[in-house]
Protein backbone atom coordinates (compact mmCIF):
# COMPACT_ATOMS: atom_id res chain seq x y z
CA UNK A 1 0.00 0.00 0.00
CA UNK A 2 0.97 3.22 -0.55
CA UNK A 3 0.95 6.35 1.82
CA UNK A 4 -2.22 7.83 0.77
CA UNK A 5 -3.69 4.49 0.75
CA UNK A 6 -2.38 4.22 4.37
CA UNK A 7 -3.89 8.06 5.55
CA UNK A 8 -7.56 7.08 3.68
CA UNK A 9 -7.51 3.70 5.74
CA UNK A 10 -6.46 6.08 8.67
CA UNK A 11 -9.05 8.77 7.87
CA UNK A 12 -11.74 5.93 7.84
CA UNK A 13 -10.86 4.10 11.00
CA UNK A 14 -11.29 8.05 13.01
CA UNK A 15 -14.54 9.04 11.05
CA UNK A 16 -16.28 5.77 10.57
CA UNK A 17 -15.34 3.38 12.74
CA UNK A 18 -16.15 -0.26 12.97
CA UNK A 19 -16.93 -2.39 15.66
CA UNK A 20 -14.48 -5.64 15.48
CA UNK A 21 -17.54 -7.96 16.42
CA UNK A 22 -16.83 -11.76 16.91
CA UNK A 23 -18.99 -14.43 18.50
CA UNK A 24 -17.78 -17.53 19.78
CA UNK A 25 -19.71 -20.22 20.25
CA UNK A 26 -19.46 -23.95 20.58
CA UNK A 27 -15.30 -23.93 21.13
CA UNK A 28 -15.18 -28.12 19.89
CA UNK A 29 -17.22 -27.08 17.01
CA UNK A 30 -15.51 -27.34 13.71
CA UNK A 31 -17.23 -24.85 11.89
CA UNK A 32 -17.13 -21.14 11.59
CA UNK A 33 -18.78 -18.13 10.14
CA UNK A 34 -17.95 -15.63 8.13
CA UNK A 35 -20.74 -12.84 7.32
CA UNK A 36 -18.79 -10.63 5.03
CA UNK A 37 -20.37 -7.01 5.46
CA UNK A 38 -23.27 -7.99 6.88
CA UNK A 39 -23.23 -6.87 10.32
CA UNK A 40 -27.18 -7.73 11.03
CA UNK A 41 -26.82 -10.79 10.30
CA UNK A 42 -23.43 -10.97 12.80
CA UNK A 43 -25.34 -10.15 15.75
CA UNK A 44 -28.67 -12.34 14.85
CA UNK A 45 -26.58 -15.25 14.88
CA UNK A 46 -24.67 -14.79 18.04
CA UNK A 47 -28.76 -13.96 19.51
CA UNK A 48 -29.92 -17.40 17.61
CA UNK A 49 -29.30 -21.21 17.89
CA UNK A 50 -26.70 -21.08 15.46
CA UNK A 51 -24.01 -19.75 17.81
CA UNK A 52 -24.15 -23.30 19.89
CA UNK A 53 -23.60 -25.18 16.52
CA UNK A 54 -20.26 -23.15 15.42
CA UNK A 55 -16.96 -22.35 17.04
CA UNK A 56 -16.67 -18.56 15.75
CA UNK A 57 -19.08 -16.12 13.71
CA UNK A 58 -17.31 -13.40 12.48
CA UNK A 59 -17.34 -10.63 9.66
CA UNK A 60 -14.93 -10.03 7.42
CA UNK A 61 -14.63 -6.20 5.70
CA UNK A 62 -11.19 -5.80 3.76
CA UNK A 63 -9.10 -8.03 1.27
CA UNK A 64 -6.01 -7.32 3.12
CA UNK A 65 -6.02 -6.42 6.99
CA UNK A 66 -9.25 -8.54 7.36
CA UNK A 67 -7.81 -12.08 5.45
CA UNK A 68 -4.59 -11.81 7.28
CA UNK A 69 -6.37 -11.89 10.75
CA UNK A 70 -9.32 -14.58 9.35
CA UNK A 71 -6.20 -16.84 8.47
CA UNK A 72 -4.54 -16.53 11.42
CA UNK A 73 -7.32 -16.93 13.13
CA UNK A 74 -8.15 -20.44 11.65
CA UNK A 75 -4.86 -21.90 11.50
CA UNK A 76 -4.52 -21.34 15.20
CA UNK A 77 -7.58 -23.56 16.07
CA UNK A 78 -7.06 -26.76 14.32
CA UNK A 79 -9.95 -28.18 14.91
CA UNK A 80 -11.81 -25.32 12.32
CA UNK A 81 -12.23 -27.53 8.71
CA UNK A 82 -15.34 -25.61 7.74
CA UNK A 83 -15.98 -21.86 6.98
CA UNK A 84 -19.35 -20.90 5.67
CA UNK A 85 -19.15 -17.69 3.67
CA UNK A 86 -22.60 -16.03 3.69
CA UNK A 87 -24.28 -12.57 3.99
CA UNK A 88 -22.57 -9.71 1.23
CA UNK A 89 -19.68 -9.25 -0.25
CA UNK A 90 -18.38 -5.20 0.61
CA UNK A 91 -18.75 -3.70 -2.68
CA UNK A 92 -15.31 -2.25 -3.84
CA UNK A 93 -12.97 -4.41 -1.51
CA UNK A 94 -15.03 -7.76 -2.58
CA UNK A 95 -13.06 -9.83 0.60
CA UNK A 96 -15.51 -12.90 0.26
CA UNK A 97 -14.37 -13.22 -3.59
CA UNK A 98 -10.98 -12.37 -2.34
CA UNK A 99 -10.84 -15.08 0.32
CA UNK A 100 -11.91 -17.44 -2.04
CA UNK A 101 -9.45 -16.75 -4.74
CA UNK A 102 -6.83 -17.35 -2.00
CA UNK A 103 -8.48 -20.74 -1.04
CA UNK A 104 -8.64 -21.76 -4.49
CA UNK A 105 -4.86 -20.03 -6.33
CA UNK A 106 -2.96 -19.15 -3.44
CA UNK A 107 -0.94 -15.41 -3.60
CA UNK A 108 2.24 -14.80 -5.93
CA UNK A 109 5.69 -13.71 -4.74
CA UNK A 110 4.67 -10.48 -3.86
CA UNK A 111 1.93 -11.79 -1.51
CA UNK A 112 -0.88 -10.50 -3.85
CA UNK A 113 -4.13 -13.04 -3.86
CA UNK A 114 -3.76 -14.61 -7.50
CA UNK A 115 -7.13 -13.93 -9.54
CA UNK A 116 -8.47 -11.10 -7.20
CA UNK A 117 -10.33 -8.47 -8.16
CA UNK A 118 -9.77 -6.21 -5.40
CA UNK A 119 -8.19 -3.25 -5.91
CA UNK A 120 -5.45 -4.33 -3.06
CA UNK A 121 -5.19 -8.16 -2.50
CA UNK A 122 -2.06 -7.74 -0.64
CA UNK A 123 -1.09 -9.97 2.41
CA UNK A 124 1.07 -10.00 5.03
CA UNK A 125 0.90 -13.60 5.92
CA UNK A 126 3.67 -15.94 4.51
CA UNK A 127 2.69 -18.82 1.48
CA UNK A 128 3.48 -21.40 4.73
CA UNK A 129 0.33 -19.92 6.25
CA UNK A 130 -1.86 -20.05 3.60
CA UNK A 131 -0.70 -23.59 2.59
CA UNK A 132 -2.24 -24.05 6.53
CA UNK A 133 -5.25 -22.61 5.89
CA UNK A 134 -6.03 -23.58 2.49
CA UNK A 135 -4.89 -27.34 3.70
CA UNK A 136 -7.08 -27.19 6.72
CA UNK A 137 -10.23 -26.09 5.64
CA UNK A 138 -13.39 -26.17 3.15
CA UNK A 139 -15.01 -22.69 2.41
CA UNK A 140 -18.72 -23.63 1.86
CA UNK A 141 -19.57 -20.30 -0.50
CA UNK A 142 -22.93 -18.74 0.13
CA UNK A 143 -22.09 -15.14 -0.55
CA UNK A 144 -25.40 -13.27 -0.72
CA UNK A 145 -27.00 -15.68 2.04
CA UNK A 146 -28.69 -14.01 4.96
CA UNK A 147 -31.27 -16.06 5.98
CA UNK A 148 -30.61 -17.42 9.77
CA UNK A 149 -33.33 -20.48 8.22
CA UNK A 150 -31.13 -21.19 5.22
CA UNK A 151 -28.10 -21.16 7.36
CA UNK A 152 -29.32 -23.22 9.45
CA UNK A 153 -30.25 -26.07 6.77
CA UNK A 154 -26.49 -25.68 5.60
CA UNK A 155 -25.27 -26.12 9.67
CA UNK A 156 -27.45 -29.15 9.97
CA UNK A 157 -26.28 -30.89 6.65
CA UNK A 158 -22.65 -30.58 7.75
CA UNK A 159 -23.44 -31.99 11.51
CA UNK A 160 -25.25 -34.92 9.20
CA UNK A 161 -22.14 -35.62 7.34
CA UNK A 162 -19.86 -35.87 9.76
Amino acid sequence: MNLIDDIAGELCRILLPIEEEIFFGDLTSNIAVCTLSSMNLLRDISKSSIIKEVAIAGRLLSENKGIDSLVKSIISNEKIDTIILCGKDTLGHKPGDSLLCLYKNGMDVNQKIIGSSSPHPILTVTKKQVSKFQGQVKIINKIGQISISQLKTVIETLKQTQ
